[in-house]
């Protein structure tokens, strides 16, 4: 029993390599961060975690936001476990797409590959069994996506105004969201299956006109029905994985899917280091024109080296191509340890030829480097 205590400060900075698409945003961006997690050991049985993050732009007022990512109980006994407070659940086996990730809002002024999440107040009962391990959610309070401002960049052409946010559900944000997922193992797989009734995590952005008479979007959260699978397979030094979703709710019913493979050269040229191949392919039939998608019809690479040495160093290069407007998107990714308690991130994407039919060509002109920091405590 007892209180520890674990954290980081981080400072950020952004530049981009071309001129602005859209009115004010900034070519240049810095900002600190922070991350502060408690934890408490009451008894073998019961636990309290607190997980904070804050970080302070310089450029994006909108960007500068805290939020509390985990304040949770957890109560565990031989035959179930309980979890009551905020928390954040991943869902998912692919590299590039998370399709089947539902439970948390996406925090998407943090970064633009959408893997930041808010945390979700939520109910989580956890039923573990040799057949398979069945958990429910209950979640009472929805949580509201985050939105660059009229600054920042990754922002879609018009600004996006949260004051004047809609709810297809008269509850609004405290529509009761409900869960249930299924997982197992069978072999050398492993198998999610799940049910998701309630506020959809991603709105449609509607056109309409602020209190000066400037043309804004604001968001639209409507009530969906979602099915979704998730599977990962492993054979020898393959790792086949694939998702895949059926949605009700939103305009017209739509599947999406996503499904590749990642095959790894361990020992790479006698050394050290392990080269992980990737590659992915990702369909989704929705109406770009009511709920549009970047990731509609895409084929995606990547290679992962990971040095194995000392300071963790890795680097991962990726592409994305959409097929239908043969726009291309390249990312990298690379990040080592210096010392005992400071890591290195250095990020860069770059949008290739992205057409004016594309949902992504807000991005067009966003190419750029991010450099971080992290001292870990």
């Amino acid at each position: 029993m007892g209180l520890e205590m674990d954290g980081d400060i981080s400072g950020e900075g952004r530049l981009f390599l071309q001129d602005a698409a859209f009115t004010n945003q900034e070519d240049a961006s810095a900002s600190v961060a922070a991350n502060l997690e408690l934890y408490h050991d009451f008894d073998d049985s019961l636990s309290l975690t607190l997980a904070a993050f804050y970080r302070l732009d310089a450029s994006d007022s909108e960007r500068s936001h805290g939020d509390l990512r985990e304040a949770k109980l957890l109560y565990l006994t031989d035959n179930w476990q309980l979890t009551v407070g905020l928390d954040r659940v991943f869902w998912g086996a692919t590299e590039f797409v998370h399709l089947v990730d539902i439970i948390n809002q996406t925090d998407q002024v943090e970064a633009l590959d959408g893997e930041e999440k808010l945390g979700q107040p939520m109910v989580h009962l956890v039923i573990p069994k040799e057949w398979g391990t069945v958990e429910g959610f209950v979640m009472p309070w929805f949580r509201e996506r985050t939105f660059p401002g009229e600054k920042g960049r990754f922002r879609s052409p018009l600004p996006v105004d949260t004051d004047h946010t809609l709810y297809e559900s008269s509850s609004e944000e405290h529509h009761l969201d409900l869960a249930l997922r299924y997982s197992t193992s069978l072999a050398n797989s492993d198998i999610g299956l799940y049910y998701f009734n309630g506020t959809a995590r991603d709105p449609v952005l509607l056109f309409s006109l602020d209190h000066a008479g400037a043309p804004i979007l604001f968001p639209y959260y409507e009530q969906i029905g979602q099915s979704g699978l998730d599977l990962q397979l492993v054979a020898g030094e393959w790792l086949f994985k694939g998702e895949a979703l059926y949605r009700i709710g939103q305009s017209r019913s739509f599947a999406a899917t996503t499904f590749g493979f990642e095959y790894t050269l361990p020992g790479l040229g006698n050394s050290m280091m392990d080269l992980g191949m990737i590659g992915e392919y990702v369909y989704d039939d929705r109406d770009n024109g009511w709920l549009p998608t970047i990731y509609d019809n895409d084929l995606m690479a990547g290679l992962r080296l990971s040095v194995n040495d000392i300071d963790d160093s890795t680097i991962l290069v990726g592409a994305i191509r959409d097929l239908e407007y043969s726009s291309t998107i390249i990312a990298i990714e690379a990040s080592r340890r210096l010392g005992d308690n400071i890591r290195l991130n250095l990020d860069a994407s770059f949008f290739l030829n992205i057409s004016d039919q594309d949902p992504a060509y807000s991005l067009a002109r966003d190419d750029f480097f991010r450099l971080e920091i992290i001292w870990y405590f």
